[in-house]
């Protein structure tokens, strides 16, 4: 087997370390007269930190896994029944076809922004083009992260780097009660994605790339991409076996293929097509189909123009607004070929020579 290469990882936290940290969130003065109480949670969650409980309710497996004598996460197996229902579902005749718009822009009126997005506008316009045409329109507004108390979206572990089996499909690493990482949004956004025949991302371009809660949500989705749907062959994150099944062959399973997708990217100065190039190369890698040249567009908003006046440039600009109904236009003809079974794509049958 491989070396596993150690020495990067820092010196666990002191007791008095940990009670700084556990104690920020409980800066409000309006805290104080619950001090001891306070105290006594610090207490068990050091305890929880000192003997790793990352899962603290767990239960057999079961019959369909490799090792179903194996203690696995009672959260990761109610997460992964819900993918498995919604994959039927995907694969109905008779079930409502469904297209996700994912809201790429961290900014809302409720955060300290003070205002929507130009991106929230045009998935409305996105979504009304997708509602005409009789399909469900799931908006998922990863704005959310920065406005919503309790919601986030963990950054990825790149446990794939290691090996890929050692990244569970849906991910495992989260929730993790002992490194205070519960809240974790992805366990839905992965049954979203799944029910779904088929993506539009919308997205602003910040610094050339996508914004930060768009970046994590892909990163997250790492996972749908050659992960390993049976944490027990690795029995949790052992990494020595993990390296061991992927030396003897592993076949990166495509879990999204077959979804269609459309992007949308706007900016206002530089870094809207390579913006959308890296969205779309994403997508594809995924097995995802892109639904013709329309469904892909990267457009500026403004260009060189004053931010404080950006939602009227968008409202002289007619033009965008008709080619984001474009985007949505050939993705719902995508997705009723796609229902249909008359949408393949031409490479389908080919194997690549360099799986990954």
């Amino acid at each position: 087997m491989t070396e596993i290469r150690k020495g990067q990882a820092p010196t666990p936290l002191t007791r008095e370390q940990f009670r700084e940290r556990y104690m920020v969130r409980f800066y409000d003065p309006a805290y104080t007269d619950e001090s001891a109480a306070i105290a006594r949670l610090e207490e068990i969650a050091w305890q929880a930190l000192q003997a790793g409980r990352k899962a603290p309710l767990t239960r057999l497996a079961g019959i369909g896994f490799a090792d179903p004598s194996y203690q696995i996460s009672a959260q990761w197996l109610a997460t992964r029944q819900r993918l498995h229902l919604a994959q039927q579902r995907w694969h109905e005749n008779n079930a409502p076809s469904r297209v996700l718009l994912v809201c790429g822009s961290a900014r809302n009126d409720g955060s300290c922004a003070g205002e929507i997005s130009k991106t929230w506008r045009l998935t409305a316009i996105a979504q009304q083009i997708i509602e005409d045409a009789d399909i469900e329109a799931d908006v998922l507004d990863l704005s959310l992260v920065t406005s919503e108390y309790g919601r986030s979206i963990q950054p990825c572990k790149a446990c794939a780097s290691s090996a890929m089996p050692l990244c569970h499909w849906p991910c495992s690493c989260y929730p993790n009660h002992a490194l205070d990482q519960a809240n974790d949004w992805m366990a839905e956004i992965y049954e979203r994605w799944v029910s779904a025949h088929a993506v539009i991302i919308l997205a602003p371009t910040y610094w050339y790339q996508s914004p930060s809660p768009l970046k994590l949500m892909m990163d997250r989705m790492v996972c749908a991409d050659g992960g390993n749907p049976d944490p027990t062959t690795t029995h949790g994150k052992h990494l020595a076996e993990a390296k061991l099944i992927e030396e003897k062959g592993w076949d990166y399973p495509k879990h999204l293929a077959g979804r269609v997708f459309g992007v949308v990217v706007h900016g206002d100065v530089a870094g809207v097509e390579s913006h959308r190039r890296n969205l779309c190369d994403w997508l594809a890698w995924m097995g995802l189909i892109d639904a013709g040249t329309a469904s892909k567009l990267a457009r500026y908003i403004g260009y060189f123009g004053p931010y404080c006046d950006s939602h009227e440039a968008l409202d002289k600009d007619s033009a965008i607004q008709e080619e984001v109904r474009n985007v949505a236009r050939s993705v719902v003809c995508a997705v009723k070929e796609l229902r249909a079974g008359r949408l393949n794509p031409p490479d389908r049958n080919t194997r690549p020579p360099r799986p990954k």
